[in-house]
């Protein structure tokens, strides 16, 4: 049996939706252990995170990202991040106006967008307060745990 990033992001999403704190999961030599909140993985040798099979070389980073995290490029601007792998949607159905534009003002529990896995569907909040100063998602396209959706500016909160 494998695992696929689509089967993390679900079993991700049941941890998130449980009142567990932390999981740890042994498939075929595959070890993932996921913990909610708090720091991530210990690192090995000051590399970034990974996940290890037994025997084997690195897999794949499994740690859980910060929603929101500062941009190196612009101290100021923070991007709002991906909870889960999907395909992300800007409304909450077709043809509707987007939860959010360029230059909206946002607070920490403004929906910006929704991720469907699996047929679920998540609702994605700013987690912040600013204005939308750019979005990355395209609508009805895959995103990846952690990716980039839209910039804010939280100077600029209303």
């Amino acid at each position: 049996m494998t695992l696929t990033a689509r089967d993390i992001a679900e079993i991700t999403r049941l941890l998130e939706d449980s009142s567990f704190d932390e999981l740890e999961l042994e498939i075929d030599g595959l070890k993932v252990h996921l913990k909610r909140g708090g720091a991530p993985p210990a690192r090995e040798n000051g590399d970034s995170p990974r996940l290890l099979a037994k025997g084997g070389g690195p897999r794949e980073s499994i740690h859980e990202a910060p929603a929101v995290r500062t941009l190196a490029r612009d101290p100021h601007l923070v991007e709002v991040r991906a909870p889960l792998l999907g395909t992300f949607y800007r409304a909450p159905r077709p043809g509707a106006p987007p939860f959010v534009e360029v230059g909206a003002s946002v607070e920490p529990d403004t929906i910006i967008g929704i991720i469907e896995v699996m047929k679920r569907r998540t609702t994605v909040r700013a987690g912040t307060r600013g204005r939308v100063r750019e979005i990355r998602a395209r609508d009805g396209n895959l995103v990846e745990y952690g990716e980039a959706l839209l910039l804010l500016d939280p100077r600029e909160a209303a």
